[in-house]
């Protein structure tokens, strides 16, 4: 019995110097003592709060908001902020009740300013312009977009960077700041309707009334191009070498592979040409040589 009231003591005891550890204050920021339990509870909150976040979010744009009519990016940015919120509110509540004494944060807020001012610009610039983009949603998750040299689909935003897919399958991470300072082309801001304009050249020889026929006849018979706005032909210019038209198409799926489309309807174009036997000119150049009398010499 003795044993095992010493084994308890031993027990009481060191689980007594372990709350010791836990609990004792190894610095004061403020008025605030921080402990290693403090710490602990502030990080494992912390780590749980964004992962419960990033799942609350899941289910609210999968399962929530994915039966509505919102357009997919929508409400990729609706779940964005909703999980922001909960972050701010969620975070209130640990620091409460971690004890910690809000005007600490003040303090915190002072020392981080100063770090914004020697190095940390560009984070805070990308941050802010990724709440610009959410609020104001210049561009969303689905759309088609043209930023410097990228061009591809969008398919996540966050706070700090955009993602955006391109037709190679790579992924390209473009710094939010970017979205905000720099040009941007949304080609399915509105719809994902969009004209594309492809020019044709044919010789002097050929009669533009055919040529429009035979372009229309194309445009028509593509699966990819939209009836209604319907295709146009124009005569655009007398060139040096070809009467020059372009024929101007609508598309609703070949938005992101512009290339592609056009592609198809040059092979379709030429093949037209060729039964109907229009002449596609070589660039040409009428050269007069004029000749006079050479003086002669005595």
């Amino acid at each position: 019995m003795e044993n095992f009231e010493d084994f308890w003591d031993g027990v009481v005891h060191v689980v007594g110097n372990v709350l010791d550890i836990f609990t004792a204050p190894i610095f004061r920021l403020g008025s605030t003592d921080f402990s290693v339990g403090t710490i602990l509870y502030v990080i494992v909150a912390f780590i749980l709060l964004f992962y419960i976040t990033r799942k609350i979010r899941q289910a609210l744009v999968g399962r929530i908001l994915s039966r509505t009519s919102m357009d997919p990016g929508s409400a990729e940015s609706a779940g964005t902020i909703a999980r922001f919120l909960i972050i701010f509110i969620g975070s209130i509540i640990i620091v409460q009740s971690a004890g910690i004494n809000m005007s600490t944060l003040s303090i915190l807020a002072g020392a981080l300013g100063v770090g914004i001012g020697f190095g940390l610009q560009s984070i805070t610039d990308n941050f802010i312009s990724g709440i610009i983009i959410l609020f104001e949603k210049p561009i969303k998750v689905g759309d088609r977009i043209e930023v410097g040299s990228i061009e591809g689909d969008v398919t996540s935003i966050s706070v700090r960077s955009t993602t955006v897919l391109t037709n190679d399958n790579i992924s390209v991470i473009v710094p939010n700041s970017e979205f905000i300072s720099q040009r941007v082309i949304n080609w399915s801001h509105n719809d994902r309707n969009v004209r594309y304009r492809i020019p044709v050249g044919v010789s002097y020889n050929e009669d533009p009334k055919q040529i429009k026929a035979i372009l229309l006849k194309v445009a028509e018979e593509s699966p990819h191009v939209l009836k209604e706005p319907a295709p146009m032909v124009l005569f655009e210019a007398f060139g040096d070498s070809s009467l020059n038209f372009e024929l101007a198409i609508w598309t609703a799926t070949h938005s992101n592979r512009p290339r592609i489309l056009k592609s198809e309807l040059y092979f379709e174009i030429f093949d037209q040409f060729k039964q109907q036997g229009v002449e596609i000119p070589f660039p040409q150049r009428d050269l007069h040589i004029r000749s006079s009398a050479v003086p002669s010499v005595s």
